[in-house]
């Protein structure tokens, strides 16, 4: 059985989180690669937190850059430049933002059917949310819970 997250009650193969161009809990998860993942081990991954070379990895498969995933979690590009340098891990918070991102990716890629569909609309100004793009609400737990709530009115046809 391949790994899955619990993500609004539903089960998710990881498998899933793996696209062209985005992101993927593969890299964080390099010692669970054939166990079934659950909401208490994303628990024990954020406390143990993610190094520097596993974030690298995965920022060159996601459509942000250094400089976007700075922002998401609140830290200048030169404090993530020195966890490089330092080879230094990231928090519990830290760790958190970046899998809940991953796994918004994810649910986007999922409801739009393409990785460029959901990097588009992520982008783009949208209505719903007051004409703000969803990407820049990635900087705050509540942003990305708006962009949830949005994800899941389109999925179930439900457009304001």
């Amino acid at each position: 059985m391949s790994p899955y997250c619990v993500y609004y009650n539903k089960k998710y193969p990881l498998n899933r989180i793996t696209m062209s161009t985005s992101a993927s809990l593969d890299i964080l998860l390099t010692d669970k690669q054939n166990k079934d993942l659950n909401l208490l081990e994303l628990v024990e991954l954020s406390r143990k937190g993610i190094t520097y070379a596993a974030f690298k990895k995965l920022v060159e498969k996601t459509p942000f850059n250094l400089e976007e995933w700075s922002t998401f979690l609140n830290l200048s590009e030169r404090t993530i430049q020195r966890y490089q340098k330092e080879k230094k891990t990231f928090n519990l918070t830290q760790t958190e933002k970046v899998v809940e991102i991953v796994l918004l990716l994810d649910k986007g890629v999922e409801v739009f059917g393409k990785p460029e569909n959901f990097f588009a609309w992520i982008n783009s100004p949208n209505t719903a949310l007051g004409g703000i793009k969803p990407v820049e609400l990635l900087d705050s737990r509540f942003g990305v819970e708006l962009i949830k709530d949005e994800l899941l009115r389109i999925e179930h046809g439900v457009l304001a």
